[in-house]
């Protein structure tokens, strides 16, 4: 199974995506300045509506099994990349292209 991870270079976060995660997700790898994060999470419950908010587009979605791209909401964009029921983490973030980065640990 291929994972996003997260890395951090020079002030910047990368949130680092396989071939095939960036085809899915119809996106290439987003990033961040690291002085605009707020919060980092971890949640047990990744397909709950207090991780989850507005719909995907685009994007692929199966529930339960995978969600990878965008998530639009009012206000804003979540990045996904989450496999399965297990754990993920939110990196949430003051600017921006997206507010968050929910991804599998």
């Amino acid at each position: 199974m291929y994972m996003a991870t997260v890395t951090e270079v020079n002030g910047t976060y990368t949130l680092v995506l396989s071939f095939w995660e960036k085809l899915g997700g119809l996106h290439s790898n987003p990033t961040a300045l690291a002085s605009d994060l707020i919060s980092q999470t971890t949640s047990e419950n990744p397909w709950s509506k207090q991780v989850l908010r507005g719909v995907r587009a685009p994007g692929t979605g199966i529930p339960y099994v995978v969600l990878l791209g965008t998530m639009r909401f009012r206000g804003g964009k979540d990045f996904t990349a989450i496999y399965g029921k297990g754990p993920v983490t939110t990196y949430e973030f003051k600017d921006g292209e997206f507010k968050r980065w929910i991804i599998s640990t």
